[in-house]
């Protein structure tokens, strides 16, 4: 059942900001379907939902003057995917977008709303004073763990719901962020916040903040990027194992790139381990299985989800083979 809230649609960026600022129980909404179900599941309070669907300027996706991209923070997830410029230049967040949810959905949620999701853990979501709702105890650790993380989980074991999240991560994306002390931007990798840095939170946004767009650099020579998901489903379902890649080659050898997992921990999660196995060489099939390995060589499962090791692997080694032949 829905709390009682009030609900206001600001018609600018400041509006939204003061709004948002006045009333600790207040809370944005920009495609809404991931606070709608919070609310539903009692997951936060709220007294105040201040739409932003009134403020024209975050829409839409354009060039940069240095060539690279700018996303508004409500372009739907539906136009990500189909936009020609992302498709060319940045194919494996467009993978991540097409393959994100369910058509409806894609044309309702907002590329700032995907990379601000709540944790989707049943025990976070359902009637459990779990350690992130401020008990004491991670349910899943004695619990059903089918779906949690293996890696960076450090007592709460959720993991990041977000397709498009990780694909930015190995983009090199920049979150802009306005709030009533100003404007500020943050590197994607930086966005994210582990549970051993606060178990609370999911991401450095402040309560008065909201993400206003991203903004991707101008693919090196020669980048070319990914995103390969399993899931229990082949339609509507969160990542059981993902890869988002954007590696840079010379020739046939990786020179450089990121190797960025979904579906592995409580943040888009950079293997580094899995970027030192193939930089500097070929794809070839001993080359993407060692990197399938090396990424899960600190991962840690509990009692229900080890099946992730070895699907972590496959997918890996898929993916960069696959990123080989293009």
């Amino acid at each position: 059942m829905l709390p009682k809230f009030s609900y206001v649609r600001a018609t600018s960026l400041d509006e939204a900001v003061r709004l948002l600022s006045s009333d600790d129980g207040a809370r944005v909404c920009a495609g809404g379907s991931d606070l709608l179900g919070c609310l539903r599941d009692q997951v936060f309070e709220c007294s105040r939902v201040v739409s932003l669907t009134g403020i024209d300027g975050l829409r839409g996706i354009a060039r940069t003057r240095d060539g690279g991209v700018r996303i508004g923070a409500l372009t739907t997830i539906a136009d990500v995917a189909a936009d020609p410029t992302i498709n060319q230049s940045y194919p494996g967040l467009a993978q991540a977008a097409g393959e994100l949810a369910s058509p409806q959905l894609r044309n309702q949620g907002t590329i700032g709303g995907n990379i601000c999701q709540k944790p989707r853990c049943w025990y976070y979501r359902g009637d459990f004073d779990c350690l992130r709702k401020g008990g004491t105890t991670c349910h899943a650790v004695a619990g059903e763990s089918e779906f949690h993380c293996i890696l960076g989980g450090a007592g709460c074991f959720v993991v990041h719901p977000s397709d498009t999240a990780p694909a930015l991560v190995a983009l090199q994306a920049t979150v802009r962020i306005a709030g009533r002390r100003g404007t500020r931007s943050v590197p994607m990798e930086e966005f994210y916040v582990l549970p051993n840095q606060d178990v609370r939170r999911e991401t450095v946004l402040e309560p008065h903040e909201i993400v206003t767009e991203i903004v991707l650099p101008r693919p090196a020579a020669g980048m070319r990027s990914s995103y390969h998901k399993v899931r229990a489903r082949g339609a509507w379902d969160f990542a059981l194992a993902g890869v988002a890649l954007a590696l840079q080659f010379s020739g046939n050898r990786v020179t450089a790139g990121r190797v960025v997992l979904s579906g592995a921990a409580p943040t888009p999660w950079r293997s580094r381990e899995a970027e030192e196995a193939i930089i500097g060489k070929q794809l070839d099939a001993a080359t993407a299985a060692a990197a399938g390995r090396a990424a899960m060589e600190d991962a840690v499962p509990l009692r229900r989800n080890g099946y992730k090791i070895p699907l972590f692997q496959g997918v890996i080694e898929e993916a960069l083979l696959a990123i080989g032949r293009a």
